[in-house]
């Protein structure tokens, strides 16, 4: 990747007496960076930064986030754009290739996915070495690594065609393995992919189909599922895509790298949020019950918190949560869903947030997360597959930042430093010295 950040001036440090300058870039848009890679080198100090909020870690082209607007491009294209015109097929050659498709590159873009969705047959039976009541994301964790003993023609990072060929694996292969992982938990054979049918309709089918009758896939859940997939493909750096950057930066295979960016996620303050909100909806059980809950929220001593709401980047409304409020009531009418409890709880959650001083002052605006969870148990997911269909998603996301990151000149391991605050030097005591 050549890189595209310009040079605007530098930054003056005093550190004990002496003033060094350090170099400022600006990207296309966003604020400017002070480049400190020299800084160890000029004063023996590091900077300190926990959880890496005030540092760029790296050069991305990719995703591009204004949190205090409310903005969510993708190669400079708005979210809900994408989410409302495009397709998730169309969505991901964007996120590797840096540009919408033609009609024949897109064809044949879709052709090489949709003929690379089949598993090796000896991959089935890896599955089961797992207990039969396997969380889908543990399935999702090892299966994933599991791919590098698969598939050694595509482990070499330094070739582009390889790398390539890794990348339409991995977004083919996702959807079959999130559907297998769901299968063998709950106990049913498992669906093999189907070449006539698009990305979102074959995984739903995967998951839902069953040898004793024909299933026929709704179009209006296909669609929402296809627009879930967009609103989750990428978002730039956050805890799961570090961590493959991170992994990556060891010249790590791929699928290894995946793999580690499904276990980030899998922590519930990533990827486990939208099941939080679920439960939240669930504890609060009736409209009646939310002033009470409200108060509770606002009393710092309580420890409720308002799940669903805020984000650690976004200080304005989440743009991705109104496309997905949309489709939320789209799969509920589809499937026939009337006056469902916690959706009204959700749309009174949301009418109160929007308007009480408390939440408007602290920007507690909506989130993905409020209705992506509703969403998804209407279409038929129990909440053990939230996260496993955010990895699906994110897979893409993951891929193109790993391929970036191998295509960056200015690449190098990663290795944060620390502020050390334990013993100093001693010397061992013998054990009946003690």
């Amino acid at each position: 990747m050549e890189s595209k950040a310009k040079p605007n001036g530098s930054a003056t440090l005093e550190v004990n007496g002496n003033k060094i300058e350090l170099p400022v870039f600006s990207g296309s848009t966003g604020p400017d960076v002070i480049d400190i890679r020299k800084l160890y080198a000029q004063t023996g100090m590091f900077t300190y930064d926990p959880g890496f909020t005030s540092t760029a870690s790296c050069e991305s082209q990719i995703t591009y986030i204004d949190g205090d607007a409310g903005v969510l491009l993708h190669r400079g294209y708005p979210i809900d754009q994408l989410a409302e015109k495009s397709n998730f097929l169309e969505v991901c050659y964007l996120l590797l290739k840096g540009e919408l498709p033609s009609v024949g590159d897109f064809d044949n873009f879709k052709t090489t996915i949709t003929r690379h969705t089949m598993l090796h047959a000896q991959f089935d039976r890896f599955f089961e070495g797992y207990r039969r009541d396997a969380h889908p994301m543990a399935v999702m964790v090892g299966t994933v690594g599991a791919l590098s003993a698969f598939y050694h023609d595509s482990l070499d990072i330094n070739d582009p065609v390889q790398r390539m060929i890794t990348q339409h694996r991995l977004i083919a292969k996702m959807p079959t393995i999130a559907a297998r992982a769901y299968k063998y938990w709950i106990g049913q054979p498992f669906v093999s992919p189907r070449n006539d049918l698009d990305y979102a309709s074959n995984f739903l089918r995967m998951c839902f189909a069953v040898p004793a009758e024909d299933y026929v896939v709704n179009p209006v859940l296909a669609k929402a599922m296809d627009k879930i997939f967009i609103l989750h493909a990428d978002h730039e750096q956050n805890a799961s895509t570090s961590t493959v950057r991170l992994a990556g930066s060891s010249d790590a295979n791929p699928f290894a790298c995946i793999a580690a960016g499904i276990v980030s996620l899998w922590g519930p303050a990533h990827g486990g949020a939208n099941e939080a909100c679920l439960k939240m909806l669930e504890e609060i059980g009736t409209k009646e019950n939310i002033p009470a809950f409200i108060e509770k929220v606002k009393d710092k001593n309580s420890g409720v918190k308002l799940m669903g709401f805020g984000h650690r980047v976004y200080k304005n409304y989440d743009p991705r949560a109104k496309v997905m409020q949309k489709a939320c009531h789209e799969v509920f009418k589809a499937v026939g869903v009337q006056d469902d409890p916690l959706l009204e709880i959700a749309v009174e959650l949301e009418k109160i947030a929007l308007s009480d001083p408390y939440f408007i002052e602290r920007k507690l605006y909506p989130n993905i997360d409020f209705y992506s969870g509703i969403t998804l148990r209407a279409m038929g997911f129990p909440v053990e597959m939230f996260t496993v269909l955010f990895a699906l998603a994110r897979t893409v996301g993951w891929i193109s930042q790993w391929t970036e990151m191998n295509e960056d000149s200015a690449q190098k391991i990663g290795r944060p430093r620390q502020l050390y605050t334990g013993a100093t030097t001693r010397d061992y005591t013998p054990a009946d010295k003690r």
